[in-house]
């Protein structure tokens, strides 16, 4: 056995910009717009050499900006290199961070290569006879390899190493390692702009080498050697020696961490938590603890898991045994079943107590005596309980006649507003990031009391209940505690759980559909889709596939010769915001027919998905999120009813197809006007917007007439409608180019117009100003009910993201307020329609907009109740204004 250290030594520029090359950049961005490709195979290819070569001590090193030694010796040097591209901005700065949260040490040093770093530890381990395997693209490294060092060298991409050995680098190239430079100096390296000798390949320098025993006896003696090449040879015998001066790898520096200082630390895994989570990297996540959590000379640390007590009362003694333990404090509850479209059943639930005592009952099964005890105490709203994700198992438990009150706790909502940016949140992640502990769930050792339940499920699957359940107890607190103080936990107990309620009432009611209107929706489309494609296939003089971006490539830029768009590694790019900007420009009616195929592919897609939600009972029960959007806002799936557009013939065709179900006469359309608006005017305290709202006049005509000094009634159609544009883009970081393609005009032009807006609301300006400086002091935006967004980009080193950063800042708050405000507008209409006794109700939410169905002779009552319930919400410098309609269908309430 093999006992003496082995180091793993890394050179970070090569590899990232292997693994950068490797992965496409556009598969790889984060929803800031920073890309992650170079980081991501990075750090695969970093958990992969740590599994399978167990390194005891790891360094990486990585080159600075600016020159360097041999830049100062030949200014040509590396001179022909381009520039990285722009995808590849601040992904080295990012590699730092998730070695610094793995506990491996990282290098820099001003005037030397990473390589210099690399030769200089990897002589240190050489002198204590460590074995040593060094990481790097470059083949200058070929230098280092002997007895106990080898190099391993990327053949393709970052996945596949090749070992480079003493006998593997002579069974190449000809030459010992030690040679290699030598041989290079002669060929040269085109990468480093080191031209070798002209004529002279590495058949031929080996050969040189062996016969005159390396480099410098050849240069002593190069007039001996014989031929055209040796004439080229002394011709450029200058170019040899600069060229071996430079690849000659400094193994002397003074660094500040030697070799043994780069034994592996632990891993800091709130570090590795905290950065993954913004690099919206999962499945790299836990393949790294997966790999570095069973490496106890990682460091990493197993986490303690989640125990439970198990225990099984007797029947009879639920209620007892409920009363004793799941009343004092809050108990952790987990349901298993399935749920969805508004509807699903309950085959058992988990109850674990706060002093870790848990059961695992099945609601129907149970004895009458224990059968109510559990109905009592899931309706007693006395009885304080968390759920992680409550909503489904909340309606499942509904359709069982079980309610579910005194829910204190939604461990996934909670973890939602600290974190509104995840993609995930997922209880296992959650527990150990928030608990230091492991959601062991297959009653493997470690977890408490492990028992194999005999529970009718197979055992194990009762133990994973019960310690889910007890994992959520235990979250619930240490969440709750970080919301209030961060002043957010109002925000959870009196917004987004008496509103999931609300939502899972709604999700039951769906909505009514007519079924022959979609079906002649689909033939419509499907109609316009063989229409666009035939029309599409005759401009060209052929038959494609309409849809692969390859065939796409082929007609655009090689038989119509356009011009060229974006260019990613499949081609120059087909997608949609590109197909729009060459139609722009050219006019072509190809491309009109593509882009007419690709909107009735949509719509297509909207009716197709809307008449297979159809229920049994003939109405849509859409499913609501409250954790995806960072802004607050809902969001709506299977069916997804919030891209359905809104303002374009077909989708007022397609919202003609949801109707007034049986015992209902109509539908009730309660949409806010202008609320984002209302909202900036609010937080701006620009005196001439509130004035604007306050005139009763039609807000972006009065707004106009402010801008370009003219009278209301003066106001052109363009001129509102550029100050409309300018409106309705200023919380989303409106730039004078964004403003010149909206409305078709020079971008000086738009400058103009954006400068003459801010003199007139110069409010509004210091507003925009402000909130992006503040958010970049304290971290995060906040609404004016406290939700808040954290921005961390708002910081970065990357302009890219720290320009999305910069919109996301200037649009949180504002949207975040609107979303605010009318999910407090719906607690309040839901509460105000149920104590009337009327029989209307509320259906859906899209956006800023309510719908309701009314039934007969309540219409003006509702109107009266929604108005009320919606212009009080919230108290604004400026009213909130709701506006009605009413008809059959959701496009007859349309106003």
């Amino acid at each position: 056995m093999n006992d003496r250290p082995r180091l793993l030594l890394i050179d970070g520029h090569s590899m990232a910009f292997r693994a950068f090359y490797a992965l496409p950049a556009e598969n790889f961005s984060t929803s800031t717009g920073q890309h992650t490709n170079a980081v991501y195979g990075f750090t695969s290819m970093l958990i992969n050499l740590l599994r399978d070569e167990g390194p005891t001590h790891v360094g990486v090193t990585f080159d600075l900006p600016g020159g360097t030694f041999r830049s100062e010796d030949y200014a040509g040097y590396k001179a022909t290199r381009s520039a990285p591209p722009p995808e590849f901005a601040g992904q080295i700065e990012l590699i730092g961070q998730v070695l610094d949260a793995m506990g491996i040490v990282h290098a820099s040093l001003a005037g030397y290569e990473g390589d210099d770093i690399l030769a200089t530890w990897s002589n240190q381990g050489d002198a204590l006879g460590w074995e040593s395997l060094v990481v790097s693209g470059d083949r200058d490294a070929f230098q280092l390899i002997d007895a106990n060092t080898t190099v391993l060298y990327p053949h393709r991409g970052v996945s596949e190493l090749v070992r480079m050995d003493p006998a593997a680098v002579e069974a190449k190239y000809g030459v010992p390692p030690r040679r290699y430079p030598e041989l290079a100096a002669l060929v040269g390296e085109t990468s480093d702009n080191l031209l070798g000798v002209p004529g002279v390949g590495p058949k031929t320098a080996a050969k040189w080498l062996a016969a005159y025993d390396g480099l410098a006896n050849l240069i002593e003696r190069a007039d001996q050697v014989k031929g055209r090449a040796g004439q080229s040879l002394r011709e450029h015998l200058d170019d040899v020696r600069r060229n071996r001066r430079l690849n000659a790898l400094v193994d002397d520096l003074p660094l500040e961490i030697g070799v043994r200082g780069l034994a592996r630390g632990p891993v800091d895994r709130k570090a590795v938590n905290r950065l993954f989570d913004a690099l919206e990297f999962r499945t790299l996540r836990e393949r790294m603890f997966t790999v570095l959590g069973a490496d106890e000379g990682a460091g990493a640390g197993v986490p303690d898991a989640v125990g439970v007590d198990p225990v099984e009362p007797a029947a009879g003694a639920l209620g007892a045994w409920l009363d004793g333990h799941a009343r004092s404090g809050v108990v952790g509850v987990d349901a298993t079943g399935h749920w969805g479209a508004g509807a699903g059943d309950v085959d058992a639930l988990a109850l674990a107590a706060p002093d870790g005592r848990a059961v695992r009952l099945e609601p129907g099964s149970l004895d009458a005596a224990d059968d109510a005890a559990l109905a009592s105490w899931l309706a007693d709203p006395g009885a304080p309980k968390a759920v992680h994700d409550a909503k489904g198992p909340m309606i499942a438990l509904a359709a069982r006649g079980l309610g579910l009150d005194g829910l204190v706790s939604d461990t996934q909502l909670a973890a939602y507003l600290m974190r509104p940016d995840q993609r995930r949140y997922e209880l296992a992640e959650l527990v150990e990031r928030h608990l230091g502990l492991a959601l062991e769930t297959d009653g493997q050792e470690g977890a408490q009391a492990a028992l194999d339940l005999d529970d009718g499920t197979g055992g194990t699957a009762g133990h994973a209940a019960m310690v889910r359940a007890r994992a959520v107890g235990l979250l619930a607190p240490a969440l709750d505690a970080e919301l209030e103080r961060t002043g957010q936990l109002g925000l959870l107990r009196e917004l987004e759980l008496p509103l999931q309620r609300v939502l899972a009432t709604m999700e039951e009611r769906g909505v009514a559909v007519d079924e022959d209107v979609l079906a002649d929706l689909h033939d419509g489309f499907d109609a316009r889709v063989r229409g666009a494609q035939s029309a599409a296939y005759a401009e060209i003089g052929r038959e494609i596939n309409l849809s692969s971006p390859k065939q796409l490539q082929s007609v655009l830029f090689e038989q119509l010769d356009m011009p060229r768009t974006k260019r990613t590694k499949s081609g120059w790019t087909t997608d949609a915001a590109a197909l729009e900007g060459l139609y722009a420009r050219t006019n072509h009616p190809f491309l009109a027919h593509l882009l007419a195929h690709r909107d009735a592919i949509k719509l297509r897609q909207i009716v197709d998905s809307l008449a297979k939600a159809v229920g049994d009972d003939g109405r849509i029960h859409t499913t609501y999120l409250q954790t995806v959007a960072g802004t607050g806002r809902l969001s709506s799936t299977e069916p997804n009813l919030q891209n359905i557009p809104i303002r374009t013939p077909e989708g007022r065709r397609i919202r003609d197809g949801f109707v007034a179900g049986r015992g209902y006469e109509a539908l009730m359309s309660a949409d806010y006007s202008q609320i984002e608006m209302r909202v900036m005017a609010d937080v701006s305290g620009d005196e001439a917007l509130i004035e604007a709202f306050a005139s009763g006049v039609d807000f972006h005509t009065v707004t106009a007439s402010h801008v370009f000094g003219v009278p209301v009634e003066e106001v052109t159609a363009a001129q509102r409608a550029s100050v409309k544009q300018m409106n309705y883009g200023l919380a989303y970081g409106l730039s004078a180019y964004g403003l010149s393609s909206r409305l078709g005009v020079p971008v000086s032009e738009a400058r103009a117009l954006m400068d003459d807006y801010f003199t007139t609301f110069g409010s509004v300006r210091d507003y925009l100003s402000e909130v992006v400086e503040r958010a970049r002091s304290q971290g995060y935006t906040q609404t004016i009910m406290g939700r808040r967004r954290y921005l961390p980009d708002l910081n970065s080193s990357s302009r890219q993201r720290r320009e999305m950063a910069e919109r996301m800042a200037l649009n949180a708050p504002i949207q975040g307020t609107a979303a605010d405000i009318i999910k407090v507008a719906m607690l309040a209409v839901e509460r105000a329609l149920a104590e009337s006794g009327l029989a209307s109700r509320m259906l859906l939410q899209i956006h800023d907009e309510l719908l309701l169905e009314i039934a007969p002779g309540e219409h003006e009552r509702v109107e009266a109740i929604v108005s009320d319930a919606m212009e009080h919400a919230v108290e604004l410098k400026v009213p909130l204004s709701v506006s009605f309609g009413y008809g059959r269908s959701w496009n007859d309430a349309a106003h």
